[in-house]
């Protein structure tokens, strides 16, 4: 029997073992790199019996893909046994994501009888670190980050029962033989061990200092949630101006003290993913620096033996951000995060067990009763998506924003942890580490290469060096294409793509788009109406700027009578950007939707500047009041493609601004207004199938409109849920376009 899928980390060869022993077979158990690999022998009723058992009784970690048998005549063994792994052959194996600790773990480790009581790198077959310490396939302990820990006599009697919850643990150790904590100052110094480690820690946070604790996936920056102070402090150490932080809540009654949990919610929370949920705040308990003019609040629960021992001793929500600065990746190794998180932690919480690549903790939310992930990392990368037809093997780098890479190998598509923007050096590092890493670990040579049309970005500067055909994808069809692989639809659909930024292959930017995806490629149905950036770039983090150019729009240049969106620029600055509108110059075109929504956002009076990227968007989304149904007038000029005009939108909410309706009212009926819009578009092309993609359905009201509308309608409307659009969604469309279009092409030409 060849099984395939996420089979190894998971206990699939003890739990082979003890059925084929149960059942008096004989033969033998190996992983490999293409999975596990058993040979069985016995009574005829019991081999049936074993090879029914591998599937309906598998461990509940392990996803099966694929099980192959062939009858072969009996060798005569004398013992069933495990054999030590192979390396023969391609790599196709699942590398299983990292595990949140298991109940089991968690209770010995609180367990003054037990042996692993108070130790923070308790894990099991069921539980535990994978790909954060994986170095290679298959999957066995010299393969990984924990072979420099030799196994105790009784870890090693652990790991060879079969009867054992350990037995064939990877990462299995105790404090006799395992990893150990060390406190350090700012300095290095190292100030305690083991144990005092972990309380001297508590104490410093309970001090109001801000705390570096390396966990599964690299460091975090911990400190006192309920400390004003401290929260401050950390901000400006950090320059995080407002983008909300996370926080680690003890238990779920604590989550509960803080937030409204749904079913849904909680069962997310409790999950072996373990992602940070946002969830609806009950009240402002915390310091507003924790989530400025935010109704939500990213809470996880501690996943990894070192948080459960941490938040028990604290008993209070703490700050569990991402050890970096802003725009750079997390930090993974305790000297490199002296360095780099030098000035921003006044103490280490670090250990000897190397992290092999970085893991940010993901995030997620609830949207329509469905599990929507926003970061894709710690349990959930590296694990695939899965495609029909075998794929060749393609290397697709993303775009710039919130990068993913992804490498096709057979019938899987495997998306990489979330990397985030390419706008350090830092950054960029990462990305060119983690686009090396994929296909060393799947010793994978690509037959093709999938970029991003843009020409400037550096991951389609990095792609056109590799020695391998070059294939530029068109940056919205790589967002429909990936809605479509994750929701399993077949060509063709309706793609609606709204995001901030695109190239578009007729040079202007794109974001505002109803792309028709078929078999060979992708037509414009029809966009948004553009209208000009002054200032390019500088639009991003000044939405007053968009507002201007969709004024500029519609009145020319009587736009600067209306003073709502120019009226804090200084008067340098507005004969300046006066100029670009009239001259065109610095002021590209665009259709993007997210520059509507900025632009929507500051004639409110909601924000006329962002700290981070998508706050307006935000802003907007929380002013909604859920009360208002109705909608603003639009028109769709025919074409193709046909164009979506927001003029009469923007009149209509204009003179809701003068007639002081609110931001609430406006906020509705300018969401409500995009929901008809997606409508009378799909009835213009009457394709059944409609996918919603793109940064601008991270919305959960602009989504959950949209799909009550469309399902009124007679469409059957699908949108991401487990690949976010462009944390993995963009590297995963490339792959399938380009991969269609090597069918239909001269494979060694660049396209």
């Amino acid at each position: 029997m060849i099984v395939r899928g996420a089979v190894q980390g998971v206990g699939f060869r003890p739990f082979v073992y003890r059925h084929a022993t149960e059942l008096h077979l004989r033969g033998w158990v190996l992983n490999s790199a293409q999975g596990v690999f058993i040979e069985v022998e016995g009574a005829a009723d019991r081999v049936r019996e074993f090879v029914l058992r591998i599937e309906r009784e598998k461990p509940r970690r392990a996803v099966i893909r694929s099980v192959e048998c062939s009858y072969l005549e009996a060798n005569g063994y004398d013992r069933f046994e495990i054999r030590e792994s192979t390396e023969a052959g391609g790599k196709s194996v699942l590398i299983l994501p990292d595990v949140a600790a298991c109940a089991e773990c968690v209770h010995e480790i609180f367990d003054p009888l037990n042996r692993r009581y108070g130790y923070p790198f308790t894990n099991c077959t069921n539980c535990g670190p994978r790909f954060s310490i994986i170095e290679s396939l298959p999957y066995d302990r010299a393969h990984t980050s924990m072979k420099k820990f030799a196994m105790c006599p009784e870890c090693e009697r652990e790991y060879h029962d079969p009867l054992d919850r350990r037995f064939h643990a990877q990462p299995n150790a105790c404090p006799r033989c395992g990893p150990q904590l060390e406190l350090w100052d700012a300095h290095g110094a190292v100030l305690s061990r083991r144990n005092d480690a972990l309380l001297e820690a508590a104490r410093i946070v309970r001090e109001g200092n801000i705390l570096a604790l390396k966990g599964v996936g690299g460091f975090q920056l911990i400190v006192d949630a309920g400390s004003e102070a401290a929260v401050r402090r950390l901000r400006a150490r950090k320059h995080r101006e407002e983008k909300p932080f996370a926080l680690m809540a003890p238990t779920l009654a604590g989550a509960r003290e803080l937030c409204t949990v749904s079913e849904e919610e909680e069962r997310l929370l409790l999950s072996a993913e373990s992602p940070i949920v946002l969830l609806r705040r009950k009240a402002s308990i915390f310091s507003p620096a924790v989530a400025p003019g935010n109704p939500f609040l990213g809470i996880m629960l501690p996943y990894s033996p070192l948080h459960h021992l941490l938040m028990v001793e604290l008993g209070f929500a703490v700050v569990a951000t991402s050890g970096n600065l802003s725009d750079e990746p997390i930090c993974i190794d305790e000297n490199e995060a002296l360095e780099r998180l030098g000035g921003i932690a006044d103490f280490y919480l670090v250990h000897d067990r190397p992290v092999v690549r970085h893991m940010d903790d993901s995030i997620a939310r609830i949207v329509l009763g469905r599990e929507q992930l926003l970061r894709r990392a710690r349990g959930y990368a590296p694990f695939p998506i899965h495609v029909r037809t075998p794929l060749p093997t393609i290397l697709a780098v993303g775009a710039h924003v919130k990068t993913s890479v992804a490498l096709s190998v057979g019938t899987e598509i495997f998306i990489s942890q979330h990397i985030g923007d390419l706008e350090t050096a830092a950054a960029h590092a990462a990305f060119r580490q983690t686009a090396a890493d994929l296909p060393r670990l799947y010793d994978a040579t690509p037959e093709a290469a999938a970029c991003d049309m843009h020409p400037d970005y550096l991951s389609t500067q990095f792609a056109a060096q590799l020695p391998a055909p070059l294939y530029r994808v068109q940056h919205h069809f790589a967002h429909v294409l990936s809605c479509m692989a994750e929701n399993e639809l077949e060509p063709p659909a309706l793609g609606v793509a709204w995001d901030g930024t695109g190239f578009g292959p007729d040079g202007t930017i794109w974001g505002g788009e109803f792309l028709l995806a078929t078999g060979a490629g992708f037509e414009r149905i029809a966009h948004l109406r553009q209208f000009r950036l002054p200032g390019g770039d500088a639009a991003v983090k000044e939405p007053r700027r968009s507002a201007l150019g969709v004024l500029f729009e519609i009145f020319g240049d009587q736009c600067w009578e209306h003073d709502n969106p120019h009226g804090d620029f200084a008067k340098a600055d507005s004969r300046l950007l006066r100029q670009m509108l009239a001259k065109k110059i610095n002021a590209p075109l665009t259709s993007s939707a997210g520059r509507l929504f900025d632009a929507v956002a500051s004639l409110a009076g909601l924000r006329r500047r962002c700290s981070f990227e998508g706050q307006a968007a935000m802003e907007l989304e929380f002013a909604v009041d859920p009360k208002v149904v109705d909608a603003y007038p639009f028109e769709v000029r025919d074409g193709p493609p046909h164009v979506i005009d927001w003029e009469p939108m923007i009149v209509a909410l204009l003179r809701d601004v003068r007639r002081d309706a609110g931001a609430g009212v406006i906020a509705a009926r300018f969401h409500n207004t995009l929901a008809e819009i997606i409508v009378a578009i799909a009835r213009k092309t009457g394709e059944e199938s409609v996918v919603l993609t793109g940064g601008c359905f991270q919305n959960r009201w602009l989504t959950e409109r949209a799909v009550d509308r469309l399902r009124a309608a007679g469409f059957d409307p699908h949108w991401h849920q487990r690949i976010p659009p462009n944390d993995g969604g963009i590297a995963l469309g490339q792959i399938i376009g380009v991969a269609r279009a090597m069918g239909e092409s001269n494979p060694n030409e660049d396209r």
